[in-house]
């Protein structure tokens, strides 16, 4: 694969994440027309739903058509989702589970189609280093995405609603770009079945690819809540969200760009071990963020080490660790499980905001992530890395 068609794809990527980025300013949408984290939270729900029409869809065509095409597709999607959201009120619930329902199935087909397009193309000595960068990309794109649209929101008196739309309009030029490099790069080897993937969770659950999934679907809550209800964490104090998404942003990025060719031969045992010990003292940080500004600065900085370091590690792991014929198959599960954790624990966090306080869903966060890495010791054993 040559880096310049690569560019095709990481920068469509990098737009393409700035759309799940927006999401975290759902909870400002319906906080703005009077409604609540609860409105939020159900209504990333019912993202969830699209997410797991998109996941399966991909995995059972994508050997018909070309991934990266499918990821062109994902981002209309998504972008009309945001158009929607632009042009309506929370009154218009129709139209807005709608919108929701489409940003899902958008993101959901692009999540698992634009790693599949990039793992086509390379070998399992590049996958580490390339999935890395690619995660990069993403992340970048995640956190970049609400810094600028709140400086829009709050700098130049932009409503949520335009802003949304703005989103939408990235989502084409990413389009663009994925069917560039499509174009550019070909696939090599064409199919024409349908790919099973549902089934293949037996044999895949009996090995120790098992593991990074579940591990993804427990840090895909951590991540979903600490970064859609970071707004709500900071009410009462004069902090705000974009600080936290600009320097976790900072933090994710420079370190897997910087660590990228290091991340793949440092042993996976006292890594993981590091890096989710990190994640559990990050979130621990932002119970803090009363008493000292400091303490949201290091949540931060914590976080974005621990999650965005430790993702790639596991990702990697899932498919490597698998049979070459299982390899779609786990990506896929990967994937679903990741989205299950990412839009399906909005709901719950939510209430526990709500009902319970900030103290009990920051106590919640740290809980799972502490789950994340009693999962993944087991698996390491298995593979004689732990004594």
């Amino acid at each position: 694969m040559r880096t310049s068609s690569a560019f095709f794809l990481l920068f469509g990527t990098l737009f393409m994440a700035g759309g799940y980025g927006a999401t975290f300013l759902i909870s400002a949408f319906f906080r703005l027309q009077g409604g609540s984290d609860i409105d939020a939270g159900q209504t990333l729900g019912l993202a969830l739903i699209g997410t797991l029409i998109g996941v399966p869809l991909v995995g059972w065509f994508s050997g018909r058509i070309e991934a990266s095409r499918l990821s062109a597709i994902a981002a209309l999607a998504m972008s009309g989702g945001f158009v929607l959201f632009g042009c309506v009120n929370v009154e218009l619930k129709v139209v807005i589970r709608f919108a929701a329902l489409l940003i899902g199935l958008g993101w959901g087909m692009f999540y698992i189609s634009a790693p599949m397009a990039l793992s086509e193309r390379i070998t399992d000595a590049e996958r580490g280093n390339w999935f890395t960068r690619f995660s990069a990309f993403q992340m970048a794109g995640i956190c970049a995405s609400p810094i600028l649209l709140n400086v829009a929101i709050e700098q130049a008196s932009t409503s949520v609603q335009t802003a949304f739309v703005w989103v939408g309009l990235l989502g084409v030029v990413a389009s663009i770009m994925f069917f560039s490099f499509g174009w550019r790069e070909p696939r090599s080897q064409q199919e024409t079945l349908l790919r099973p993937w549902v089934r293949k969770i037996t044999t895949i659950a009996r090995s120790s690819a098992i593991s990074p999934i579940i591990m993804v679907g427990l840090g895909g809550c951590v991540f979903s809540g600490m970064m859609s209800f970071q707004s709500s964490i900071l009410a009462g104090t004069e902090l705000k969200a974009a600080t936290f998404y600009a320097v976790h942003a900072i933090t994710v990025v420079a370190s897997r760009l910087l660590l990228a060719n290091r991340l793949s031969v440092i042993p996976r045992r006292p890594l993981l071990i590091t890096l989710l010990s990190c994640l559990t003292l990050g979130l621990i940080a932002l119970m803090g963020v009363w008493m000292h500004p400091s303490f949201h600065i290091a949540a931060a900085i914590l976080t974005g080490l621990g999650y965005g370091l430790a993702y790639p590690v596991i990702q990697t792991w899932a498919i490597n660790e698998s049979a070459q014929e299982n390899r779609h198959a786990a990506l896929t599960w990967f994937v679903v499980a990741y989205f299950i954790g990412i839009f399906g624990f909005p709901a719950i966090g939510g209430w526990i905001l709500v009902e319970l306080g900030k103290f009990w869903f920051i106590s919640a966060l740290a809980v799972i992530a502490l789950m994340e890495l009693a999962v993944a010791l087991p698996g390491m054993k298995k593979r004689g890395e732990l004594p």
